[in-house]
């Protein structure tokens, strides 16, 4: 039995010396070495770039004229309907005129009375003429005649005035609109007393449209050469358009230009207010839009350019990973400039033609090898478009208007 035991603990002792064994190869075993990670670079690029500048603003009608009556009434009719489009001279709303009528028969009834009296006293300042003339009559005599007759006349011109002043009141009884454009809801009703304080409604000429929007004083000064320019010569050829953004994100499709500049810098704020104007010709745009200005102001020439998702921001410094010729990665601290769509201006730490890691930052550390996979450079789509004169009537088109256009 002894010797069953002896085998049994002889035979347990091999085994655990067998495990041991195994476990200390396994030790010793070196470990793989690890795989290259592959990144996605591409190159710096070097471009002209357009460098854009943005405000905010709000659309109003290029002409905008409050309808008020002239004369006092109840209103009869509205002619037109309300948000129509209405011609110049259109009747818009008709007064009650019976009073304004009657003044005016009352008025050329008096005129009709002075004239006839005018009439007689010419005819006795004939016969007094003759008389003087004969020595029959006095100078007093003749003088006295001759002074009637001329205030009869000046009361027969009286009379005319006022026939003129009934007939324009009886005129006035109709409102018309003194412009084209749209009309807007009527602030009264048939029936309502109405008089010249009253605010009738108000038409809005749309095609083009303005947008009102501040610059800075510090703008202002940068651009005050080629907002003289554009006073002197108008709109030209290399002037920068303007595009507007709206409140749901899209770009109008019809581009603008600086159009005028206010006559002062508003001391409160430090800005001066801007103007452009945009063809409207489908009535799309209407007064008190939010718009969102955006104008290539500058260019800047032989930019550094790479893809945003290139630059990496730590604690408020840049840093980009550079993937030398040896595949090997140099992560350098770079300044940045402007965004350019989804591109960023780099001013100082990269040189036109080396390669950035684009995909992969998260792999990679200073002086670490790579398997690069070249990225095609991003297209150009930072240039300006094209620019489209837009549709401002000439009797509307001030002789000079101060815009920023240079500042485009």
């Amino acid at each position: 039995m002894l010797l069953g035991i002896l085998r049994l603990a002889a035979a347990a002792a091999f085994a655990a010396a067998l495990t041991l064994a195994a476990t200390a190869c396994k030790r010793a075993a070196p470990a793989p070495a690890p795989s290259t990670p592959e990144v996605v670079v591409t190159d710096v690029i070097q471009r002209d770039v357009p460098l854009y500048s943005e405000w905010v603003g709000t659309t109003e009608g290029f002409v905008n004229a409050q309808i008020h009556p002239k004369v006092s009434g109840y209103v009869l009719k509205q002619n037109y309907k309300d948000g129509d489009h209405v011609d110049e001279g259109q009747l818009l709303f008709q007064i009650d005129d019976r009073e304004y009528k009657a003044a005016l028969d009352q008025a050329l009834g008096n005129l009709a009375q002075e004239q006839a009296q005018l009439k007689r006293f010419q005819q006795d300042l004939a016969r007094y003429t003759a008389l003087y003339k004969a020595a029959v009559i006095s100078k007093q005599e003749f003088q006295t005649e001759t002074q009637t007759t001329r205030a009869s006349a000046a009361q027969v011109q009286a009379a005319e005035a006022a026939v003129e002043s009934a007939r324009l009141n009886m005129q006035w009884t109709r409102v018309t609109s003194p412009i084209g454009g749209i009309a807007g809801i009527a602030k009264t009703q048939v029936g309502d007393l109405v008089g010249p304080t009253t605010l009738l409604t108000t038409v809005s000429q749309l095609d083009p449209i303005k947008v009102t929007f501040p610059i800075s004083e510090r703008e202002y000064l940068h651009f005050a050469e080629r907002i003289k320019l554009h006073e002197e010569k108008g709109i030209t050829k290399t002037e920068p358009v303007l595009q507007m953004i709206l409140a749901d994100g899209k770009t109008y499709k019809y581009p603008g230009h600086f159009y005028v500049a206010n006559r002062q810098v508003n001391v409160q704020t430090g800005t001066i207010v801007i103007q452009g104007i945009f063809p409207n010709p489908d009535y799309i745009l209407r007064p008190g839009l939010y718009a969102k200005i955006r104008s290539a102001t500058d260019v800047q020439r032989g930019a550094l350019l790479i893809p945003q998702d290139a630059v990496l921001d730590t604690q408020g410094q840049y840093q980009v990973a550079v993937v030398g010729a040896d595949n090997r990665v140099s992560l350098r601290t770079v300044k940045t400039g402007k965004e350019v769509g989804s591109l960023r201006i780099i001013k100082d730490g990269l040189k036109p033609g080396e390669r950035v890691v684009t995909e992969g930052l998260q792999k990679v550390s200073d002086g670490m090898e790579v398997r690069p996979r070249l990225a095609p450079a991003e297209p150009d789509s930072t240039a300006a478009p094209e620019p489209a004169q837009p549709s401002v009537p000439s009797a509307a088109r001030p002789a000079a208007s101060a815009s920023p256009a240079a500042r485009g």
